[in-house]
């Protein structure tokens, strides 16, 4: 029976106690609900109970947009619907919400909801969250249009020009107008923060001497990419404050990706990540706080895309990482493209065309190969945004991800951490994760999947750095 519009308690309401057991119609909006939506209450002569969505739709009612009630009752995660029309709604007017608390009220939610909202599907705090959407549509005006500097900032929703010129420069590691320079350059310098650790960045990417796809001379980083079906090289010449970096390719194909040859050189650098953040927290913590002692200011470099994290990610399930090089190697031999005498990962519409046996002629297992080539068809095809996933939920990324054959947690979560860039991934069945763990620990056991998924939750919400720090551990003298 259902009861009386208002005669139940609204905090157990708003707390989803009575969701699923009836739906609340808004007659004079149109629209029914959740009961625990967290829209302003109706008047009671203006509401109607009903028992089934089917009903409410047959009342004429429409689902609302907040609770989203369709999506409650489809099974879907109604979190991520909220936390993708927030999104969508920032993007498309980044100045709608000057704070926190403006894009508590624009979600209709606590500033506790948002929080927890934005750190399970951002890995972000609401303020850092709503910073990097500012500073990202900034950046595009900046490269777009004309618009004197100044303006473009108050456009994007910063209060003033010295906060956009400081959390512009923190993200990008360019001033305002340095990154408008981009237009037309083939040379661009960023700005290394203090105690910036180039040694290990460049050990990082020289791991593997011999790949054709990236090389370490000296100071230097050289890496080929492809934007589309143009290929460029990015040389990194690393300083002590700066990186000077140059794209060699022709101009026009220069001009149509430096914007993401920018960001190529963020990701590779390990500057997406808030490290002082992560040190600050673990310093609290005597056993984090001795973990980081010894590598303060250690980044975590990412891949140059969302598709090469995928691929070197299954390609080294289950192998060491000598084998995994080698056969990254033998694929950049098949589909990669030539670029000024270096080879580029190919792109995933070139590795869904590899034949699985030409795969398993180079030493892949036939396995590994389907998983390959089966991954890169469903990114060709559109099912899975491999280059996207970081813009998006890394609850529903995960998801998508663990969807395809072949991807398990290990492999979801280390896409997620190397890939997309989200600061708080633990890729679960990691052995030199567990390892590091039982060292830590001074387990008598390794510790298995469930073990590591517990002792990983201190370092929330930088379980991803905490990841990298735990790896370089294992090279620690005892």
């Amino acid at each position: 029976m259902l009861p009386k519009p208002f005669s139940w308690e609204r905090a157990d309401a708003r707390a989803g106690r009575f969701d699923g057991r009836f739906i609340v119609g808004v007659l004079t909006t149109g629209i029914y609900c959740l009961p625990s939506c967290s829209a302003r209450q109706p008047k009671p002569e203006n509401v109607r109970l009903f028992e089934t969505e089917a009903e409410a739709q047959a009342a004429g009612l429409r689902a609302c947009k907040r609770c989203r009630p369709d999506l409650y009752y489809r099974g879907e995660d109604s979190d991520a619907a909220l936390f993708d029309a927030l999104a969508q709604r920032v993007r498309a007017e980044p100045a709608a919400c000057a704070d926190a608390g403006a894009l508590a009220r624009a979600c209709g939610v606590s500033l506790t909801k948002l929080g927890d909202l934005l750190r399970t599907h951002a890995h972000l705090t609401p303020a850092a969250w709503l910073k990097r959407e500012q500073v990202r549509a900034a950046a595009r005006s900046l490269l777009d249009t004309d618009r004197r500097v100044v303006d473009v900032g108050h456009t994007a929703g910063f209060e003033s020009e010295a906060a956009f010129h400081r959390q512009f420069l923190g993200l990008t590691r360019m001033t305002p107008g340095a990154y408008r320079g981009l237009r037309g350059a083939s040379v661009f310098m960023l700005q290394l923060p203090a105690g910036y650790r180039a040694a290990d960045v460049l050990a990082y990417h020289g791991r593997d001497p011999q790949s054709p796809a990236e090389q370490v001379r000296g100071m230097t980083l050289v890496k080929a990419l492809t934007f589309g079906d143009d290929a460029v090289v990015l040389e990194i010449e690393l300083e002590t404050q700066v990186a000077w970096c140059r794209v060699h390719a022709d101009a026009r194909v220069i001009e149509r990706h430096i914007a993401g040859v920018h960001a190529v050189a963020l990701r590779l650098l390990g500057l997406t990540l808030d490290v002082a953040g992560f040190e600050t927290r673990a310093a609290r913590d005597p056993r984090m706080a001795a973990l980081t002692a010894r590598r303060r200011g250690l980044r975590l470099p990412l891949t140059a895309s969302g598709f090469d994290a995928l691929c070197w990610a299954i390609i080294g399930q289950q192998i060491n990482v000598t084998f995994a090089s080698a056969l990254r190697r033998e694929l950049l031999d098949i589909a990669g493209t030539e670029v000024r005498g270096m080879r580029a990962h190919p792109s995933a519409a070139r590795v869904a065309q590899i034949p699985v046996d030409e795969l398993r002629r180079r030493r892949f297992s036939r396995t590994k190969a389907e998983y390959l080539v089966g991954a890169a068809q469903a990114v060709a095809a559109g099912r899975l945004e491999a280059d996207a996933l970081g813009d998006g939920s890394a609850v529903m990324a995960e998801r998508d991800l663990t969807r395809l054959r072949g991807i398990g947690t290990w492999t979801a979560r280390y896409v997620l951490m190397r890939g997309a860039g989200f600061a708080d991934c633990a890729p679960v069945g990691d052995v030199a994760l567990a390892a590091a763990l039982q060292k830590l620990t001074a387990a008598g056991e390794r510790p298995g999947p469930g073990q590591v998924e517990e002792l990983m939750r201190p370092f929330a919400p930088h379980r991803s750095l905490a990841t990298f720090h735990l790896w370089a551990s294992l090279r620690d003298a005892a």
